[in-house]
């Protein structure tokens, strides 16, 4: 916990226990003042009961109502001092506590921005790095022929590339972080989907010549098409990418009781299991893992987006994978209610 929030969690408790405090002391000024009320009263009925049945006692100094009603009241102070006292150690203990489970979620969240927005400035410092060599390289060569500058803007222009798939990326994880597609869900057929979103990946598996099949029944689920197309289109992406070439990318969808699955399944050289818990972390790159010949360009914000397009969905992704075996995805998505479909 770091000197911030632990200033907060000392604040928090503090007012908390302010709070409960004033609470238990008004509370006991009401019980005094009524209790002490009480007892005067009663006190002083008793006294004139015995006045009348018992003439004999009538001015005598042991049936001084004064002196027990001090002594009452007295004890009646005391009692809830104690209690007060007892209340406001309980309230202490219960106060730190309660701040730091008010104080936790904000703190794990600001940690993750921390960490987040350290990662974004080392991403972008890397192609911003490459931009700064080459063009200084190409500058300090005044003999530098036309074709050299040329290949020195072509790579510029690559690393600039680079930075436009980061932020849009990034801007992606913003929306999605605010979970405003759920304002669009509708019910939709995962023919549409999948077909959809092989179209944006078809010039990519052409490239390797890699083939995609789809096997199952068209199913209906409930979501926003822009984003499900999205989530299956990084999925087929990361497959297209780390099979070799000439071999098949499959999807499957079926029904799994109210929900659908819709499965990813490639050939290629798959993951260590060291790697599975950390494939949906931000920046997390398992190129080692996933391929020992082929190198892949990506910021490793691809699952991540993935992952956060299916919590937006109340759906759930896994990936299952074994080294050179290959990887299954499978998204299980909630079914579209019959009423909608």
């Amino acid at each position: 916990m770091n000197t911030m929030f632990r200033s907060a969690t000392f604040k928090l408790t503090m007012w908390y226990l302010a709070i409960i405090t004033v609470i238990s002391l008004s509370f006991s000024v009401v019980i005094y003042h009524l209790a002490t009320g009480e007892l005067q009263a009663g006190l002083q009925h008793q006294t004139l009961r015995i006045y009348q049945d018992f003439p004999v006692f009538n001015g005598s100094p042991l049936l001084r109502s004064d002196r027990d009603i001090d002594a009452g009241t007295h004890h009646i102070f005391w009692q809830l001092f104690y209690f007060n006292i007892l209340v406001v150690v309980l309230a202490g203990i219960t106060s730190y506590f309660l701040a730091r489970l008010t104080l936790e979620p904000i703190e794990a969240a600001h940690a993750r921005q921390a960490r987040f927005t350290a990662d974004v400035s080392h991403e972008l410092r890397t192609p911003l790095t490459a931009l700064k060599m080459t063009s200084e390289v190409a500058l300090l060569d005044p003999k530098a022929s036309k074709d050299e500058l040329r290949d020195a803007l072509s790579s510029n222009l690559e690393e600039v590339t680079k930075m436009d798939l980061l932020i849009n990326n990034l801007l992606r994880l913003t929306r999605l972080d605010a979970d405003t597609v759920q304002a669009s869900f509708k019910p939709l057929q995962t023919t549409d989907i999948i077909t959809a979103a092989t179209e944006q990946v078809s010039q990519q598996a052409a490239g390797k010549d890699i083939t995609i099949s789809t096997t199952g029944k068209d199913l209906p689920v409930y979501g926003d098409r822009d984003s499900l197309i999205q989530l299956l289109v990084i999925l087929l992406d990361n497959a297209i990418k780390y099979s070799p070439a000439k071999s098949q990318v499959e999807i499957e969808t079926k029904p799994d009781g109210d929900h659908t699955l819709v499965i990813v399944r490639d050939h290629g050289q798959g993951m260590t299991p060291d790697v599975l818990p950390h494939v949906f972390d931000r920046f997390y790159r398992a190129d080692a893992s996933r391929t020992k010949t082929t190198p892949t360009e990506g910021y490793g914000l691809g699952l991540s987006i993935a992952k956060l397009i299916s919590d937006t969905h109340n759906a759930n992704i896994t990936l299952t994978s074994r080294p050179t075996q290959g990887t299954t995805a499978t998204i299980t998505l909630p079914t579209a209610p019959q009423t909608l479909s």
